[in-house]
């Protein structure tokens, strides 16, 4: 797996591309997995921090359950036709790891956002990635470039 950091140093102009899509609308989609295997879709304010993605949920909650019990995980920035045509599309997936040195990541989240949850009110996230996605619309053609670990960049030209 690889930290957004690592991607980042990789894919340096991707990784911009990502983070704007996923900070232009701070909620997006997140796909995991149930217990009998079938997906949920849950929704989700992914954060870009300290060369890693986070998430916080409510404690107990089923998407954080899920993750605790299978951690793969499918990331998706909220998008609409608009914002598809207009600035793009972009996915993450990887696996998820279960947080519980949360004290330094809360204080700068409280420094980015003025939101402080105590560490008991949250259920915290870091995601490793294998596989990220840039979706962008050009005339009548789709541009789709993915990244996955160890195999580097492809694009691919839809019309």
């Amino acid at each position: 797996m690889a930290t957004w950091a690592e991607f980042t140093a990789e894919q340096p102009e991707m990784a911009a591309f990502v983070e704007s899509r996923f900070a232009a609308d701070r909620h997006a989609m997140i796909a995991t997995l149930r217990k009998d295997g079938s997906p949920r879709i849950s929704g989700v304010e992914p954060d870009f921090a300290h060369g890693h993605v986070w998430a916080g949920m409510m404690p107990g909650s089923l998407k954080s359950k899920d993750l605790q019990r299978d951690p793969r995980f499918a990331l998706h920035c909220m998008s609409t036709t608009a914002s598809m045509t207009e600035a793009g599309d972009a996915k993450i997936s990887g696996t998820a790891e279960f947080w519980t040195d949360k004290e330094v990541y809360l204080k700068d989240l409280f420094e980015r956002t003025s939101w402080e949850p105590k560490p008991e009110e949250i259920d915290l996230f870091r995601f490793d990635v294998t596989e990220v996605v840039q979706l962008v619309v050009e005339g009548d053609g789709m541009i789709v470039l993915s990244w996955h670990e160890g195999r580097g960049t492809r694009r691919v030209v839809k019309k």
